[in-house]
């Protein structure tokens, strides 16, 4: 298997600053997105180096309205102590991301079922796969799920992703988008409604990915404390890196 990083990983953001330290990653489209206007450290910083960023980065998003900062920590490295101590200070939200990767041979043959559909979201069922969206994304905020119902319809356009949905006796219950890469997709967003769970469909999802793009190998991401992880363990993905994330949201 190749070797895939979390450079690999999909994001809206776009480099608009780099330098021997970081990458700045920016989305003027969707400034409430955490996930799209942040810092990736290139090397471990010092201390100095990180309070330097966090300020360079904080007056940034004050210019644009935007309360919040994130950083990403080179994959497999873990900040100093001493970086861990300050942000513990400062009130940072910390975590760790598990990257995965399986080769669609290797994927467990899922049981069908007769009440479970898969379909291809096209304009027929894109505003059903928004309306599912927008009530996860309003947990948030609504502000957060309007403008996630934006990205879904730019999203839509694009050759290179593919969003899916999941019908149980003709109810929309669960979705997925796949980006497409090279010679790699990634599973990003993968959702089953609570009330449909464990009845298989999470693995339909992931079994039309393996079948429609088997000559790929596929990525996906989990946070380190979602149980989530267990599956994708059970389901034989590999574990190949983590990554540290650190945020903090400001009063407005």
């Amino acid at each position: 298997m190749k070797k895939y990083t979390f450079d690999h990983v999909y994001t809206t953001g776009r480099i608009i600053h780099e330098n021997e330290l970081f990458q700045h990653y920016h989305d003027p489209e969707l400034k409430i997105r955490y996930d799209s206007n942040f810092i990736q450290f290139k090397r471990l910083p010092s201390l100095d180096e990180f309070i330097n960023t966090e300020a360079w980065l904080r007056q940034f998003h004050l210019n644009l309205d935007q309360h919040f900062v994130k950083f990403y920590f080179p994959d497999d490295e873990k900040p100093s102590e001493e970086i861990l101590d300050y942000l513990n200070k400062q009130g940072y939200e910390q975590g760790v991301l598990e990257l995965y990767a399986i080769e669609p041979k290797d994927f467990p043959e899922v049981q069908q079922q007769e009440k479970v559909k898969i379909k291809t979201v096209d304009q027929s069922n894109l505003e059903t796969f928004q309306i599912m969206h927008f009530k996860q994304s309003v947990l948030f905020s609504k502000e957060f799920a309007e403008a996630e119902t934006e990205m879904i319809e730019t999203q839509f356009k694009q050759q290179h992703i593919e969003q899916v949905l999941a019908y149980y006796d003709d109810l929309p219950v669960g979705y997925v988008t796949i980006i497409i890469g090279d010679d790699w997709v990634e599973i990003d967003d993968l959702l089953v409604e609570v009330t449909h769970q464990r009845k298989g469909i999470g693995g339909l999802l992931q079994r039309y990915v393996m079948d429609n793009y088997s000559d790929k190998t596929v990525i996906l991401v989990a946070d380190q404390d979602d149980t989530a992880r267990e599956m994708y363990q059970r389901q034989h993905y590999q574990c190949i890196g983590i990554q540290y994330e650190v945020q903090k949201v400001y009063a407005n």
